[in-house]
């Protein structure tokens, strides 16, 4: 289902995506509404899943997870399924996404140690042949969703 999304509905999406607590009023006076009119916008984007939730962004580091990974997995045959089952289950997943290509599955992972990363990989190696990738630092995150039109160009 395609929604048309006119130019004030993506005005008040940046303004979310910058920071979802931000007060309607504020909004408003970003975007020259009411605070009731902007209330009124975001539970029609809600209600249309434009807006699909709010979420806190925690520091894994400070949570006590040293690494961050990228974990892809190519599944032997037939364990594809049983590995989509139990994906869910596995705590230090963060991200997981089945893909084209050679591998079939993209995992964003934390872990605690490169002793937790082995027993991960461990719990892993039954259903496929795993990769791993350990992120150095984050490059972009988080970026926003905008209009086409509206997108920032790089200068050259």
């Amino acid at each position: 289902m395609n929604v048309k999304i006119d130019d004030l509905n993506w005005k008040i999406l940046e303004c979310l995506q910058k920071n979802a607590r931000e007060s309607f009023a504020n909004i408003g006076r970003v975007v020259g509404l009411t605070p009731p009119a902007v209330a009124e916008r975001i539970k029609r984007m809600e209600d249309q899943e434009i807006l699909e939730g709010y979420f806190a962004k925690v520091s894994h580091a400070k949570a006590g997870y040293q690494l961050k990974a990228i974990i892809t997995l190519r599944a032997f045959m037939g364990k594809l399924k049983p590995f989509l089952a139990v994906v869910v289950d596995f705590n230090e997943v963060v991200n997981c996404y089945r893909i084209t290509g050679n591998e079939n599955i993209v995992m964003e992972v934390i872990l605690k140690d490169q002793f937790h990363l082995e027993k991960f990989i461990d719990q892993l190696i039954q259903y496929g042949e795993t990769r791993t990738h350990i992120i150095l630092s984050n490059v972009v995150s988080n970026a926003p969703i905008v209009k086409k039109d509206m997108a920032l160009k790089l200068k050259p």
